[in-house]
C-alpha cells in the first residue's frame, strides 16, 4: 500500500490548470524547500500548478526534514533499494494528482533537486506514459546500468549542476548523461560555473525555459 504524500501547492496564475509540475526536495528538506520555484516559473508557464510534496518519512540526519529514503553511506545498494521503496508513493501521488486536475500523464513534468532528482529520474523514466519532462538539479541517476532494461518512458530531461559541488561531485551529472543516452534517453545538461549544491539563477532560467518548450509553450521575447 502506497504511503500517502502531500505538501504544498501553488494554483496557475491564468487560474486555468493545462500542466502540472511536481518538485522533488532533496534529503533533510521538505516540500517548502522548492515550491517558491513555481512563482519564479509562472510567468512562462502561466497554466501551470505546482505541487511539492514532502517525502514519505522523517529524516534521522534532520530532525525537523524529510527523506524520500536513508542515507548511511555504508550499503553501496542502498540509494536503488531507497529508490524502489519510495517509488510506488511517488507514483500514486502523481497519479492522484494528475487525476484531481483532470489533466493526461503527458501533461506532468518531474523537477528534483538531489536525492529528488535521483527520484524523479528513477519513478519518471519507469512510467507507464512518459512525462512532458524531467529537469534534474544537483542529482544523481541511480544504476544506470539498469536503466535500458527497465525503461518505460523516454521524456527529455535536463540535468543541472554546480560545478563546486562537494556533496554530489560533478562527474555525477556526467555519469547520469551518459546512463541516459546508453538508454536512448534524450538528455541535455547545464553546468552552473562557481555553484556548489544548490540552485542559482542560471540554473533556473535554464529549467525553466526547458520545461516551457517540452510543455509546447512559446517563450516571452
Amino acid at each position: 500500500m502506497p504511503r500517502p504524500l502531500d505538501g504544498p501547492r501553488l494554483p496557475p496564475k491564468s487560474g486555468t490548470t493545462k500542466q502540472l509540475v511536481v518538485f522533488l526536495h532533496g534529503y533533510g528538506a521538505d516540500g517548502n524547500d522548492l515550491i517558491d520555484l513555481g512563482q519564479s516559473w509562472a510567468p512562462i508557464l502561466p497554466d501551470c500548478a505546482f505541487v511539492s510534496p514532502h517525502a514519505p518519512e522523517p529524516c534521522a540526519g534532520s530532525p525537523t526534514g524529510r527523506q524520500w529514503f536513508g542515507l548511511t553511506f555504508r550499503d553501496p545498494d542502498e540509494r536503488w533499494n531507497g529508490c524502489v521503496k519510495a517509488a510506488p508513493d511517488l507514483d500514486a501521488f502523481l497519479d492522484q494528482e494528475l487525476a484531481r486536475l483532470g489533466l493526461g500523464p503527458d501533461k506532468l513534468a518531474l523537477v528534483g533537486f538531489s536525492q529528488g532528482t535521483m527520484m524523479a529520474l528513477h519513478v519518471g523514466l519507469r512510467r507507464k506514459v512518459a512525462p512532458a519532462s524531467i529537469v534534474g538539479f544537483s542529482g544523481h541517476l541511480v544504476r544506470p546500468e539498469r536503466l535500458a532494461e527497465d525503461a518505460t518512458a523516454k521524456p527529455p530531461v535536463l540535468l543541472i549542476h554546480g560545478d563546486q559541488d562537494q556533496v554530489l561531485p560533478i562527474d555525477m551529472m556526467f555519469e547520469a548523461a551518459e546512463g541516459l543516452a546508453k538508454a536512448g534517453i534524450p538528455a541535455e545538461w547545464h553546468l552552473s560555473r562557481g555553484i556548489g549544491h544548490g540552485i542559482d539563477q542560471g540554473g533556473l532560467i535554464h529549467g525553466g525555459s526547458f520545461l516551457a518548450q517540452r510543455f509546447g509553450l512559446k517563450l516571452p521575447a
